[in-house]
């Protein structure tokens, strides 16, 4: 059991850019080792253990027994594993001995990214806020964070999973704190400074809808510079930059716009954002 449990988790953080999740599940499986298995890796340890003894016809029994219940319960487990829609987190019998576990049943090839911007005008220049390692940037390429997990990052992309904003007040915290230009937020949680040291007065959240790039579809200099992110210096973007657009440079994402995340009409301030009633960001 811990050779199949370990071997199934090494291959799914091979195959994945996952975080630490499989690798904390892995870490339970070396407990089905005993002293006798784990010798076989460390000889010298071999000397020090007791001789073996039998093990009772009674354990073997109940042992056999149980496994062959669980066997017997794991048959519309194993099914549902290979439906083309799982159902996760469930039970598939009145004493709930098995069961599925884990996040997520699919993978889309698609998905819905909240994307914070700001300005010091309401009528722009909007720069975007760039995190470590979320999609935002069309340009910039996807990065592989296993075995770490950034939880921010995460976040923002589970918040639009569930509902608006408001079942996600901590998102007014934020926007609150890049307004306030708190420097252990702007440090530590941001890719890089899109405003270098200048402090915004608006702020606004859009969604949009992300997937990877299809090579056969061309994409015109100026939608591309729209999302550059990085390439933008000063709101500006660089000449080597636009020769660079216009030599043909890809993009590693296509993003549409879906909606305004937050506010629903116009933009908000550090005022407003303050003043939202039933919220304590103090």
């Amino acid at each position: 059991g811990g050779i199949i449990q370990m071997t199934f988790q090494s291959v799914l953080i091979m195959s994945g850019n996952l975080s630490f999740l499989n690798w904390l599940t892995a870490i339970p499986a070396f407990m089905c080792f005993d002293d006798a298995f784990l010798c076989h890796f460390w000889p010298s340890a071999a000397a020090s253990l007791p001789a073996a003894t039998p093990v009772p016809i009674a354990r073997n029994v109940i042992s056999w027994a149980f496994g062959s219940l669980i066997a017997f319960l794991s048959v519309p487990v194993v099914r549902n594993l290979f439906a083309r829609r799982q159902v996760m987190n469930g039970s598939f019998d009145p004493l709930r001995l098995v069961g599925t576990y884990g996040a997520f049943g699919t993978i889309e090839k698609e998905r819905l990214e909240i994307i914070i911007s700001s300005a010091k005008d309401a009528k722009g220049p909007w720069k975007e806020y760039q995190l470590p390692v979320k999609p935002g940037d069309v340009m910039r390429q996807p990065r592989w964070i296993s075995p770490y997990h950034y939880r921010l990052d995460w976040q923002l992309w589970i918040a639009t999973c569930y509902g608006t904003i408001d079942n996600h007040p901590w998102i007014y915290n934020l926007m609150i704190k890049l307004l306030e230009r708190d420097e252990e937020v702007i440090q530590s949680l941001l890719a890089f400074d899109p405003w270098e040291g200048e402090r915004p007065k608006y702020i606004r959240a859009d969604l949009y809808r992300y997937k990877f790039h299809d090579p056969k579809r061309k994409v015109a200099p100026k939608d591309a510079a729209q999302t550059m992110g990085r390439r933008y210096k000063n709101g500006i973007l660089e000449q080597d930059e636009k020769e660079e657009t216009k030599q043909g440079a890809q993009p590693y994402w296509d993003r549409e716009f879906v909606q305004r995340y937050f506010p629903r009409q116009g933009v908000a301030t550090l005022e407003s954002l303050r003043q939202l009633r039933g919220y304590n960001f103090l």
